[in-house]
C-alpha cells in the first residue's frame, strides 16, 4: 500500500432519514479511528422520464488517509425502459484530500432475495460490492476495493 492508510477495511454507518429527500448520518472507520459526517440531499426526485439529482457529503474516496468529498450525481432506474433491474449514475466529486474535481459513475443491479450489486468508479479506481438488505433498515455489504482487496460495510437506517 506504499505507506498509505486504506480507509475501507471495515466501516459502519448510521443514517437517519429526516425526510425522504434528506438523510444525515455518521460513518465510523475503526482502522483509522475516524468519524465522519454524512449528508445526502435529493433536490430533484426521479420520475419515469427524469433522473434523480443527488448532492452529498461524505469521507473522501477509498484509499485516502483523510478528507471530505462533495458530490453531485444524476441517477436513473432503467428497468422501465430496458426491462433490466439496473440503475446507473454519473456525476462529479470534489475531494479535499487531493483538492481535485473528478468524474464518478457506477451501476447498481438489483438481484434476487434482497441482494444488490454495485460497481462504482470513484474517479480514480473501480470498486465492486454485493449488498444484502434485511428488515429494510439493515445492510451488509461485501466489498472488493480496487476490485482486489476485501472489505465490509454494515449500514443501519432509522
Amino acid at each position: 500500500m506504499n505507506g498509505q492508510v486504506d480507509r475501507a477495511a471495515v466501516r459502519s454507518t448510521i443514517v437517519y432519514r429526516w425526510h425522504p429527500r434528506v438523510h444525515v448520518g455518521l460513518e465510523y472507520n475503526p482502522k483509522v479511528g475516524e468519524v465522519h459526517p454524512l449528508l445526502t440531499l435529493i433536490p430533484v426526485t426521479e420520475t419515469a422520464n427524469r433522473p434523480a439529482i443527488i448532492f452529498g457529503i461524505s469521507s473522501d474516496r477509498i484509499g485516502t488517509p483523510s478528507g471530505t468529498s462533495f458530490y453531485l450525481t444524476a441517477s436513473k432506474d432503467l428497468e422501465g425502459w430496458t426491462g433490466l433491474p439496473i440503475a446507473p449514475y454519473a456525476g462529479l466529486v470534489y475531494g479535499t484530500h487531493e483538492d481535485k474535481l473528478r468524474p464518478i459513475g457506477g451501476l447498481s443491479v438489483r438481484l434476487p432475495k434482497n441482494f444488490s450489486g454495485l460497481m462504482q468508479f470513484d474517479g480514480v479506481k473501480l470498486h465492486s460490492g454485493l449488498t444484502y438488505t434485511f428488515n429494510s433498515t439493515h445492510g451488509l455489504t461485501f466489498l472488493l476495493i480496487r476490485n482486489r482487496q476485501p472489505g465490509v460495510t454494515y449500514t443501519f437506517s432509522f
